[in-house]
């Protein structure tokens, strides 16, 4: 039966030396973790202090917890893409119990921690006697949940509740509790795997299906516990992240089955099945921690930070492979002696000992070097997959120059609990102020307040955050654009017709915003009729692709709101020569490419709020705020509508 202990040889090299030298070969992924700790602590000086190492554990925490319940999985040969998803539905569940429907809130822990060992029981229906490959099964599920939580929570964030918000916080007012619950979970998966019938069993079918249902393992009715232990697990990384965000989110944890499967490799599992252990997931995803938050302090770009994540990775999992073709065994379950251990130990010592030596070395270089610098701002944005977010970039770029700013710029993707992670690395650099542009208000509340504790004075661009103090919000105002492009869409059509609105990512203030404007604003034109609606995310293609199957059944429209201007471009390539002629388009931000359609007679409006002079003033009033000026609380950009008449004389 193959086992979760990795070990060199016989016959290697003695005493100390030889046994760091075993330590490391033996273990490639802890070898990448000293290497990436001892590389960010000489070229960070901020990366060495107890508050980042802390954020480090907690930005870890959800993928080593998602991470855990797919090292089952994949000990057993199998995959799970679900992960995510699950873990995004069982806190809608939980936030939807306790507050909409008024259940207990014990109950409603209850019930989300059912809802994703329910999902794994499906999983493994599916894969055990659907005979459905895993990768189908669980990418299955991965839409199934995923449409769930949109379904229950109607594409809007939900309120967490407040005894539940706790494992978000900390014990003592320095550790997390997100570390403790990950820790814990690290070590029931290490009882799991190591010491009880199931995690022999697991091994057994990785190590060979056949064989294992030959000699009497009952292979259908585990893999159905399996996946069920991987769906327990993501119900709890799915709370733990909703408690960091005071909110359930929809759309959390996308991408995170990914991740999760990553930290499991690069652990030293293998996904043909057969090897795997706890400690070596941690280590996984405490690789991915250090990554993230060392590039971040190191002012990386957005775009680059996944280029070196996916190299990292592919090192890793190289390394590990010419490790093992060395000559690495896996030895016979329970092979392992007490004399082996003690030296095991030592060796860890000894690694321990050299890592601490090298990184204080290149910490005291840093602490010698302390000149006074330029001010440093850190800008959070939600997403730069968007001209209009691209375009507040640019702006706050050339204002941080103009100033002598050193300024860094992170994208979170549209993730919420990535831009939590951004904004706590901020917190722990040497920051003088940060500008977030929020992926949600509520979400980004507990890390602003993070901030406030640091002192670190925090400017809100285009959305504003909730239950956290903010030097001042610069923001157009989305409700009003909303209702401005109502306006100008039905005195186009004359106050009659028949429209369709593409909706922008559901969960995300602004596409509420910009949405709840567009309905006040039609109140006023009881002749145009809404004939449907349906979100396309924000983005072009998706927009063409939904305005596509939107002609097919109503082909007779006369008009079209996009909650963005890349929607907008979308709708106009699906409705061909009709567009700008029987069919009008409104769309909203003014970026360039919106302004050529609007120029061009393609696009009727666009709603702009001026994105460059967002970024610009966002950065002033930063750096106004760090040097202890009193700055405006509310700074209001006007919007605007562009036209044909006045495309030609408008700034972005």
């Amino acid at each position: 039966m193959a086992t979760d202990t990795l070990k060199s040889k016989p016959g290697a090299q003695g005493g100390a030396t030889g046994g760091l030298r075993r330590l490391l070969l033996d273990n490639g992924a802890l070898t990448a973790l000293i290497v990436l700790v001892i590389a960010m602590s000489a070229l960070s000086g901020d990366f060495l202090t107890a508050d980042n190492l802390l954020n480090v554990g907690v930005q870890a925490a959800v993928t080593a917890i998602l991470a855990f319940g797919v090292t089952f999985v994949i000990v057993s040969a199998g995959i799970d893409l679900s992960v995510g998803s699950v873990a995004a539905l069982s806190a809608t569940v939980l936030a939807w119990s306790a507050t909409e429907a008024g259940i207990p809130v014990a109950l409603a822990v209850v019930l989300a921690v059912v809802t994703g060992i329910a999902c794994g029981l499906v999983n493994g229906f599916l894969v055990s006697y659907g005979k459905l490959p895993p990768f189908i099964a669980t990418l299955a599920m991965l839409s199934v949940a995923r449409g769930l939580s949109l379904v229950i929570s109607q594409g809007s964030p939900i309120a967490f509740p407040d005894s539940v918000s706790h494992l978000g916080d900390t014990l003592g007012g320095w550790l997390p509790v997100p570390v403790l619950v990950m820790v814990v979970m690290g070590l029931l998966t290490a009882f799991v795997l190591g010491r009880t019938y199931i995690g022999r069993s697991m091994y057994a079918i990785g190590g060979n299906e056949e064989a294992a249902r030959l000699s009497g393992l009952r292979v259908k009715r585990q893999k159905l516990a399996i996946y069920a232990f991987s769906g327990l697990f993501a119900a709890a990384a799915g709370i733990v992240l909703a408690s960091r965000l005071a909110s359930a989110q929809p759309q959390a944890a996308q991408g995170y089955e990914l991740d999760a499967i990553a930290a499991v490799v690069i652990g030293g599992a293998s996904l043909a099945g057969g090897t795997g252990k706890a400690s070596g997931t941690l280590i996984g995803a405490l690789i991915l921690a250090v990554l993230r938050n060392g590039l971040n302090l190191l002012s990386v770009s957005a775009f680059w930070q996944q280029v070196v994540i996916g190299v990292v990775i592919a090192l890793a999992v190289l390394f590990d492979t010419v490790r093992r073709k060395a000559g690495v065994g896996a030895p016979a379950a329970g092979a392992s002696g007490g004399g082996n251990k003690g030296k095991q130990a030592l060796t860890y010592v000894i690694a321990a000992v050299v890592a601490v030596a090298v990184v204080g070395a290149t910490s005291l270089l840093h602490s010698g070097s302390s000149a006074a610098a330029k001010p440093k701002i850190g800008l959070s944005l939600s997403t730069l997959n968007n001209p209009f977010f691209v375009q507040i970039r640019d702006g706050a770029e050339e204002e941080a120059r103009k100033l002598g700013v050193d300024l860094t710029v992170t994208d979170a993707q549209n993730d919420a609990s990535q831009q939590a992670n951004q904004l706590q690395n901020f917190t722990s650099g040497s920051l003088s102020a940060v500008v977030v542009n929020p992926v949600d208000s509520d979400a980004a509340g507990p890390s602003v307040r993070g901030a406030n504790k640091a002192d670190i004075p925090v400017v809100a661009v285009d959305r504003g955050v909730n239950e956290a103090d903010t030097s001042a919000l610069v923001a157009s105002d989305n409700v009003e654009g909303g209702a401005l492009g109502a306006k100008a869409l039905a005195e186009k059509l004359g106050g009659r017709g028949t429209i369709v609105i593409l909706q922008g990512q559901a969960g995300t203030s602004a596409s509420r915003e910009r949405g709840a404007g567009f309905a006040e604003g039609l109140k006023d034109y009881p002749g145009i009729k809404v004939v449907a609606k349906q979100p396309a995310d924000f983005d072009r293609t998706k927009g063409l692709d939904v305005m596509t199957n939107l002609l097919q059944a109503h082909p007779d429209i006369d008009g079209v709101f996009a909650e963005n201007d890349e929607m907008a471009l979308g709708a106009i390539k699906a409705l061909g020569p009709k567009a700008g002629k029987s069919v009008q388009v409104v769309g909203f931000d003014g970026t360039p490419d919106g302004l050529k359609a609007v120029e061009a007679g393609t696009l009727y409006a666009s709603v702009a709020q001026q994105p460059s002079e967002l970024g610009r003033i966002a950065v002033r009033n930063a750096l106004r705020a760090a040097d202890g000026e009193k700055v405006e609380k509310m700074v209001k950009v006007p919007v605007k509508v562009v036209t044909k008449e006045n495309v030609a004389g408008f700034e972005g």
